[in-house]
């Protein structure tokens, strides 16, 4: 496995003891992993496929809509520096979680959003989470969450190498985040900039 464009350490490389995991589905996933990769505590990302019936699927297999996969971006972090909750709240902000399976003009099943949860304490902190964030997008006269939140299920890495980390390979290259403009909860011990 080639080494991460932006922390030069194997993508492949074991968690490290005390670091956790999340999966998350915003679309199109270039522009969702450059957003995590620039967060402070975060030690690892990549991008992927999961949710759907064919193992080690290629990123044309999942386009052509038959695998059942979403796009998703794999995180390693260090609890420490970054909860679980701020990595939700940049979830809920940075894509329309309304929009059922598609993101924009981005449209298909692999497009959908969804949060795959390691332990029961994320699906917990997810749920909750959600809950907060719908109630805020009904009081700004928004739509309701289709964001599914589900057990982790098998990751793929992109097997195409030019898919990791593409928007650190290519500044310029296609990125379609758009939230809903609804800021989500703060987590508990942060302080407002």
């Amino acid at each position: 496995m080639a080494n991460h464009a932006i922390f030069d350490r194997p993508m492949d490389a074991p968690v490290p003891k005390g670091f956790e995991q999340a999966l998350f589905g915003m679309g199109c996933y270039w522009g969702v992993e450059r957003l995590f990769w620039e967060q402070d505590g975060v030690w690892m990302t990549q991008v992927g496929f999961s949710g759907g019936s064919v193992p080690n699927p290629t990123y044309r297999q999942v386009c052509g809509g038959d695998t059942g996969h979403a796009e998703v971006v794999h995180i390693v972090y260090d609890p420490a520096r970054i909860s679980y909750e701020h990595l939700l709240k940049l979830f809920w902000e940075n894509h329309d979680p309304t929009q059922g399976n598609r993101q924009g003009n981005d449209v298909g099943d692999q497009y959908r959003s969804v949060i795959m949860y390691y332990t029961d304490t994320q699906r917990a902190q997810a749920e909750a989470s959600k809950t907060d964030y719908d109630n805020r997008l009904a009081v700004a006269g928004k739509k309701k969450i289709t964001t599914e939140i589900l057990p982790v299920s098998e990751f793929y890495p992109a097997q195409e190498i030019e898919h990791q980390q593409y928007l650190h390979k290519v500044p310029n290259g296609y990125c379609n985040m758009r939230g809903t403009g609804v800021e989500a909860a703060m987590p508990e011990g942060h302080e407002l900039p």
